[in-house]
């Protein structure tokens, strides 16, 4: 071997992209195999996985992306390139479905079967779900989400999460795979998924990765980085004012943009809203990826996030939700003024962990002229169903403007709704999704993740059924406790001033 060859090994070895383009082949869908060569998302990620590496010493990555950008096809080569150049390492791959599992492991064997002999280990194994390189002592495996004990039985140097978003039993897997996976200097652990709404695992830590609360990094991936991802428009091709807006924004081109027109028309064949899906599976951004992607579910994630860009002027009755906290949830305190929602808050653990603290949080609030209602509550309702004592011990020190709501109890529209707690949802439901008046929420991921956490059925007289919490929370992974706060200021109209209902009008009592 001669110098130039040695040193050509020694940048296999080094230098992935190199490694790619050389010993790594994909199919593509229109010239069979080729050289993975890296587009320019692959590029980026990849970038940034060794701007960690050499920082930390190790890899924590949380990739957002659109669809078919790369990003899976970029680390399995990444881990071929880890696993079959040293010794005594493993890769573990854990996908959302058992189609997506088999997809990524034929992509690995692809890889593998297509190395060049100089840097192709021999193998002791190769099924459905493994490989294992003998000499190395090292090994490639894929599982599929679902048991949650799936991926725990062995030490893994490194790991890939695939399509995280829509895992089931997400934040087990996460809890039980980073068992395996040192915290040492070399490893890797890489989540990547397209976006599935708001409050569940991925979002969650994409949202703690953002402010540095974990130890991982965020890596979001645009569309429009993909070359294939663009289309020549006919001569006659006019841009609306919106698509104009987002060419000079994010300075995409002409082609790009009338691809995009193309796609939503597709996405749109259905009768479904294709701007929306569009949104939702290609980003421009990470907060359009999340805010407009997810399950449909009582209250929609439009209406949420206009709310949430809206400022009004509150008016009429200041009410007050309190959600208290029960089996380790938040205890959550939300205000309302008419078409304003506002000054939500939340506390967990030691801060709320006895009556006297909850009485006092609750005190507080209705001691205190509010800045933005000029007045103390009206009125506050609380959940009965965590929060009796509280209610009984804040009327016992003489506060009669405090009510306790039975989620279970009967609602005043009986023929609409099974009980109490979903017909508040539904009064806040129609409050959000009025077209004629603005309304206003902070603008807060974790409220939105809250209000969006409203799946329901509809019992055999057609009427609404809102999921119970603890269902909500097996689910989804979070219990809605400001949605239910806020809902709680629609249990009932009150007046200005008085601390007494007053009777159901026939035109609901959203502005109240």
């Amino acid at each position: 071997m001669n110098e130039l060859e040695l040193q050509k090994r020694k940048r296999l070895k080094s230098d992935f992209a190199f490694y790619a383009r050389n010993c790594l082949f994909i199919r593509t869908k229109d010239k069979g195999l080729k050289p993975l060569q890296l587009n320019k998302a692959q590029l980026f990620i990849h970038q940034k996985l060794e701007e960690q590496k050499d920082t930390t010493g190790k890899v924590r990555a949380i990739i957002l992306k659109g669809r078919q950008q790369g990003a899976s096809t970029y680390i399995e080569g990444r881990f071929m390139w880890r696993t079959t150049h040293e010794k005594g390492v493993r890769a573990y791959i854990l996908t959302h479905e058992d189609d997506a599992s088999q997809n990524l492991f034929n992509m690995a064997k692809r890889y593998f079967e297509h190395l060049p002999k100089f840097v192709k280990p021999s193998t002791s194994a190769a099924n459905a779900k493994e490989l294992l390189f003998n000499l190395l002592d090292s090994g490639y495996q894929i599982g599929t989400a679902g048991n949650k004990s799936v991926g725990r039985s062995q030490t893994n140097q490194y790991f890939h999460g695939s399509e995280v978003a829509f895992w089931p039993n997400a934040s087990e897997h996460a809890k039980g795979i980073l068992q395996t996976v040192p915290d040492a200097d070399g490893t890797e652990v890489i989540y990547e998924s397209t976006a599935n709404g708001v409050g569940n695992f991925f979002h969650q830590q994409w949202k703690a990765a953002e402010r540095g609360e974990n130890d991982f990094i965020p890596v979001f991936v645009p569309w429009f980085w993909q070359e294939e991802y663009s289309k020549t428009p006919p001569k006659e091709f006019r841009a609306t004012v919106e698509e104009s807006e987002l060419a000079e924004q994010y300075d995409i081109t002409t082609d790009q943009i009338y691809w995009r027109r193309t796609k939503i028309a597709d996405l749109s064949a259905d009768g479904t809203d294709g701007e929306r899906s569009f949104k939702q599976e290609y980003p421009m951004n990470a907060a359009e990826a999340f805010q407009l992607s997810g399950e449909s579910g009582l209250i929609g994630a439009d209406n949420v996030v206009k709310a949430r860009k809206s400022e009004v002027n509150g008016n009429g009755s200041y009410i007050v939700g309190v959600d208290p906290s029960r089996g380790g949830d938040r205890f959550s305190i939300i205000k309302r003024q008419g078409r304003k929602a506002y000054d939500a808050k939340s506390w967990t653990g030691e801060a709320v962990n006895s009556l006297g603290k909850a009485v006092q949080k609750c005190k507080k609030v209705l001691d205190t002229a509010c800045p933005t209602a000029n007045k103390k509550p009206d009125m506050m309702f609380i959940d009965a169903g965590g929060g009796s004592d509280l209610v009984d011990r804040l009327h016992e020190l003489g506060y009669d403007n405090v009510k306790a709501v039975a989620f279970g109890s009967s609602p005043l529209d009986a023929d609409k709704y099974k009980n109490k707690r979903g017909e508040m949802w539904g009064e806040m439901n129609l409050w959000l999704a009025d077209e004629n008046l603005d309304v206003e929420i902070p603008d807060d991921d974790e409220i939105q993740a809250d209000l969006c956490a409203s799946p329901y059925d509809r019992d055999s007289m057609d009427r609404i059924v809102l999921w119970k919490k603890e269902k909500i929370k097996k689910e989804y992974g979070f219990s809605p406790d400001i949605g239910d706060a806020l809902a709680l200021t629609f249990a009932e109209p009150v007046s200005q001033g008085s601390k007494l209902s007053i009777p159901v009008s026939s035109g609901g009592w959203m502005n109240a």
